[in-house]
Formats: structure tokens, sequence, C-alpha cells
């Protein structure tokens, strides 16, 4: 926490309080949510569901951004470091005497609805849809607070009593933990309605007074539905008195029909009834908002250059890590470097030299191959990438400095900005089995003898270059 000056408190949760701050050496203003559980290692912070479900959908631009982890081990306390967002929706329509703009609510709604399908399809539902939840900075709109999310296709039955009592689907209600992730779309229609009416709509003091309220408005759903119900329950009395309904029209006369239309479909009683995400996005009520995104996307298409990428200039740390090795090549190494590169500057004839050019290709692309597999990140410290013709040049030893040291823990610092391999979990080190080649020959009697000495000599190089992560070189070292 000493890289970040905290500034006030922003809310307070059963788990967790959020406190706006910010970073010493940007000035960037960011929101730090401390939870009040301590934790011992981690692999217990890094199976947090909430951590996992963040790396998985980010980026996304209605998702709220996870810029860093913030694990305190000899203490045990975790904070998790997000972008600052102006409110959330309760903020904005409390005490508010004026309806909101049409246009507003209808940018708000696609935005939300985009967010849930990008997390559905993605495998995640949210569980906890409120207006507390939602997080607006001038017209952006993102989904946070993921604690209590789960996996769509995680085993049933879930936990009975979860999301807010006033945003909770009938089957929560009624039955045992026999929920899906329609369950979000329950709560995406409630949390629509509460927008346009600046009201809640079903505002019930306890489970059996929601269901109350939800068959006052939306009707009693039929004999057969209540059954399959109450198939998955054993808390709950099904004897509701049986009644019409009064409708959402009477309560939102100043929404157009399609508004109206489109909330019905997210607050259908039966879960297999409910529209999807996807669906919500594809209704007429949005027409408009899918027309401009698309005619941006074919702008932003065409803004496009057409010409390929150019292949990336090798960066400082590949610099620094071929001068760190040349300088400890031992000497006997070094002789045979020069004769082979003073071997290399003979000229030969052109079908030889055609022939040689055709083999070097082949064994860089071997090494290429080879060195791309051990790649990764280690111990937090990404691997510089080294080409073919460093792996010939520099020849890497076992004692690279550039390493990070063994079995030396390190602390987390999670970066949300990882790409999408890094959302599965912990990278495992790729050990690189086999030992080294024979030593090159330094002399070469003909051209075939030459080749064939070259492409041992890559092959030993690579593998030296890869026996850093072998189990015996660590023991060794």
């Amino acid at each position: 926490m000493h890289k970040y000056r905290l500034i006030s408190k922003k809310g307070e949760g059963t788990f967790s309080e959020v406190l706006k701050a910010q970073c010493i050496k940007t000035g960037v203003y960011v929101a730090i949510k401390c939870m009040k559980n301590t934790f011992e290692s981690i692999d217990q912070v890094n199976n947090l569901r909430e951590i996992q479900a963040l790396r998985r959908l980010s980026p996304h631009p209605n998702i709220i951004t996870l810029l860093e982890v913030l694990y305190d081990q000899p203490s045990g306390r975790l904070a998790l470091v997000f972008e600052l967002m102006d409110m959330n929706i309760y903020e904005l329509i409390r005490e508010r005497r004026h309806y909101l703009a049409g246009n507003r609510v209808r940018s708000f709604m696609y935005q939300l609805c985009r967010a849930m399908d990008h997390m559905h399809r993605n495998g995640i539902f949210h569980r906890d849809i409120k207006p507390e939840n939602i997080l607006i900075k001038d017209e952006m709109l993102k989904l946070a607070d993921f604690g209590s999310c789960r996996g769509i296709y995680s085993k049933q039955p879930f936990t009975e009593y979860i999301s807010t009592r006033w945003y909770r689907a009938p089957e929560c209600l009624l039955t045992d933990g026999y929920y899906s992730y329609k369950m979000d779309i329950w709560g995406l229609g409630c949390v629509f309605f509460e927008i346009m009416s600046l009201y809640p709509l079903f505002p019930g003091t306890n489970e059996l007074d929601q269901v109350a309220k939800i068959h006052q408005i939306m009707g009693t759903p039929g004999p057969e539905l209540l059954a399959h119900f109450q198939k998955k329950s054993s808390h709950m009395d099904f004897n509701f008195p049986a009644q019409e309904g009064t409708g959402l029209e009477k309560m939102l006369s100043h929404v157009v029909p399609e508004c109206i239309d489109l909330l019905y479909k997210l607050l259908a009683y039966k879960p297999d009834d409910r529209v999807s995400a996807r669906q919500a996005l594809r209704h007429a009520h949005f027409r408009e908002l899918r027309d401009a995104e698309k005619r941006s996307q074919k702008v932003a298409r065409q803004a496009q250059p057409q010409a390929a990428p150019a292949s990336p200039a090798p960066s400082n740390a590949s610099a620094m890590t071929a001068r760190s090795t040349e300088s400890k090549v031992p000497q006997g190494a070094s002789k045979g470097l020069a004769s082979t590169r003073s071997t290399e500057a003979k000229p030969t004839g052109k079908a030889n030299q055609k022939a040689n050019e055709v083999m070097a290709m082949s064994d860089m692309q071997k090494t290429h191959k080879t060195t791309g597999s051990a790649q990764g990140k280690v111990g937090g410290v990404n691997k510089p990438q080294i080409s073919s013709r460093q792996v010939v040049d520099d020849l890497p030893d076992a004692g690279n400095a550039m390493l990070p040291p063994i079995n030396k823990s390190v602390s987390l610092m999670i970066d949300s900005h990882m790409n999408s391999g890094a959302h599965s979990g912990p990278k495992k080190l790729h050990k690189a089995s086999g030992k080294p080649a024979a030593a090159l020959q330094q002399k070469h009697q003909t051209n075939k003898a030459f080749a064939t000495s070259r492409r041992k000599k890559t092959d030993a190089d690579s593998m030296a270059g890869l026996s850093v992560y072998s189990s015996k070189a660590m023991v060794n070292k």
C-alpha cells in the first residue's frame, strides 16, 4: 500500500471496504477494495473466484478493470486495485425527481447487456446483479463486484441465499439452490425497470413477501410450473393465491411499447422462457444502437492499414542477455566460435551455397520451435525471447545472470492486462530433457561435413540454452 496515498472511503460491504486512493508515482486515482478476511498463501489468493473471473473476462469495455493485486503475506491482508469510476447506478437515481433521458437509459442497458453476454459466453454468471454493482463514468457503464460469481457449468444445487432479495429470481426464492445463469437476466430486468421508474420493482421485506410482490405484478404462474419448483424445494409453502397481476404498463406510462416488451421477456417467470443476453441485444429496442455500433466497426476496419505488420525489433532485455552471455563464453568455446565464423566466410560454389542456405533455414526453424516451447514467465519475470541467430552466436550457459534465482519467494503483483493464456492459472516451467550433443569439429574437410556439423552445433546450442530449466541444472546451481 506504500505505492498509494489513501484519500477517502467510498463504501463498505459484508466482506470488504472500498477506498479512493492516488498512485504516488503516476498521480492516477484508483479504487482499492480491501478484503476483511485474511489469506494464508498466494495460492489461496489466486484461487479467489473474483480474481479468476476478472482474469478471464478482461479486457472488455463494460467489465471493471483490475489493475493490481496487493498481498501482504506476513499479515495475510489482501487488496484489489481497480480503475476508479464516478458513481454507481443507485447513486445516479437516488433522490432524483425527474426521469433520465430515454436515450441515456437505453445506452446504459445496452452496455449492461453487452457485459452480461460477454460474461455468460465465457462460462460465468454474476449472481448479484443490482444497481450498487453497476458503475458508470460519464456515459460508460461497467459491471463490477464478481465476488459471488460461479461457473455456469458447475453442479447444482448452489448457495440458496445469494443475491440481494429485491433482485432475486423466483427460482432462487422457491427452490433449494436450483438456479442457473438466467437469474442474472431477472436481475437485469429489475435494474432496467428501476432506472426508468426511479424506484425498485419488487421491494419485499422477506422471502415470502418478495414472492407475493412478484405475483401481484407479474401474476401467479400455472400449477405445472409451481409443481416443478416444489419438487426442488423443502422450505417454501406453495399455497399461493391465484392473481392476474397488474402488469408493467401502468407503472411505466412514459416508456415506449418496445421497452415494455423487452422488460416482459427479461422478467419471464419460467427461466427457460427468459431471453438470453445475446437475444436481448438483438431486440428491436436496441436497433439504433446496434446500427451505430456496426457503422463504427466498419469505419474502424477501413482505417486499419492493409500492409502486413513488420517484425518486432529485438528488445533491450534481449540485447542485455546477449551481452551478458557473450562475456561468459569460455576460451575454448570462443576459439571454436571464431573458427566456425571463419569457416562460414569461406567462398563455396553456387550449388553448395544454395544447399547450405536451405540447410541453415531448416535448422533455424527447428531452433526457433525448440526455444519457443520453453519460453514462459518464470517467477514473475518475462524471459527474453532469444532468436535462433542469438543462440548460435551467444552460447548461453546454465549460469545466466538474467534468470531469477531458484526457490526464492516472489511477491504477488498480478497485472490484469495479461494475455488469455495467463487466465487459466499459474504457468509451469517447461523442462527440457536430453543432454547437449557432442562439440563441433573445428575443421571441415568437405561441404557435406560442414553442413552436418553446423546442424549439430545449432541443436547443441539450443539445448544448452534450455538446460537452465532442467532439473539437473537447478540442482547444480
